[in-house]
């Protein structure tokens, strides 16, 4: 079920398919894992990152984002200010905790890594560890997810390599791009992971990356978003959404800059012509 809903929804990733794939369906069927399932995705905005949790919550927890038992964190709204980091830290602890002991297999997802303070994440460090209970609660079940645009540049560097050495962006394997990615993230002040304990000590499972869209697989959002509101695909509004888009670098426009991001408001502007 969970590969279906990757191949339907989920566009030019074969990587973060892979990785995923195999994590959460090894730690599903792991009725006694060691430590929570931690997982970091990286990539520009509009290439899926949120689109892949939501896919993870509802393979979890059908009612998906709306579920008691599914966390969304956004660093911008949940955690705003500098000077309260102690207070959050506070807050996301006993948050955890509570909803925890009420759901074992509870899912946090933290959107918007990149904006959140240094040094606040390593406040869950304690319920990433490999302990087998934290002040009474065992956290081996849950699923943390981690997302942010850190690591993008670098991500992207790799993937047009490949294309200019004539290779397949099929070919990319993680191993090309997961060591270079946890380094660059731990060292990037920006990225929310920056110098952060969950790093040094090995708690984040995997570092997943998500390459840059090419146009083809733009036009394969497009479609899939069409067909989502019912509609038949109509190929000429495709290729008009298509070429309203911007895509780099610069000489030889291969990748989307915004991915699919902007493709829901550009249908909602053609749908009638």
């Amino acid at each position: 079920a969970l590969r279906a809903q990757l191949d339907a929804r989920l566009f030019g990733q074969h990587l973060a398919k892979e990785v995923v794939l195999k994590a959460v369906a090894g730690f599903s069927r792991n009725s006694s894992p060691k430590k929570p399932l931690a997982l970091s995705l990286h990539g520009w905005g509009g290439t899926g990152k949120n689109l892949l949790s939501q896919i993870i919550a509802e393979h979890l927890h059908p009612a998906g984002l709306r579920s008691k038992f599914v966390h969304l964190f956004l660093a911008t709204l949940h955690f705003p200010h500098q000077h309260q980091v102690k207070l959050y830290q506070e807050q996301l602890q006993k948050w955890i905790q509570g909803n925890v002991s009420a759901c074992p297999h509870s899912v946090f997802i933290f959107d918007e890594m990149d904006k959140l303070h240094p040094g606040l994440i390593d406040a869950i460090k304690p319920f990433l560890d490999y302990y087998e209970q934290v002040n009474g609660v065992s956290y081996r079940k849950a699923i943390f997810i981690f997302l942010s645009n850190a690591g993008a540049n670098l991500i992207n560097k790799v993937a047009l390599d490949f294309w200019r050495s004539g290779k397949q962006r099929e070919e990319i394997q993680l191993k090309d791009l997961e060591p270079v990615l946890s380094l660059g993230v731990f060292n990037n002040k920006n990225s929310g992971l920056w110098h952060s304990s969950l790093i040094d000590r090995n708690l984040i499972d995997y570092f997943v990356p998500f390459l840059p869209l090419e146009h083809k697989h733009v036009k394969m959002c497009i479609r899939a978003e069409m067909l989502s509101r019912g509609h038949a695909v109509n190929e000429n509004v495709v290729e008009v959404v298509i070429d309203e888009m911007t895509f780099f670098p610069k000489e030889e426009k291969i990748y989307s800059d915004k991915g699919c991001k902007t493709v829901q408001a550009k249908l909602n502007f053609h749908w009638d012509t």
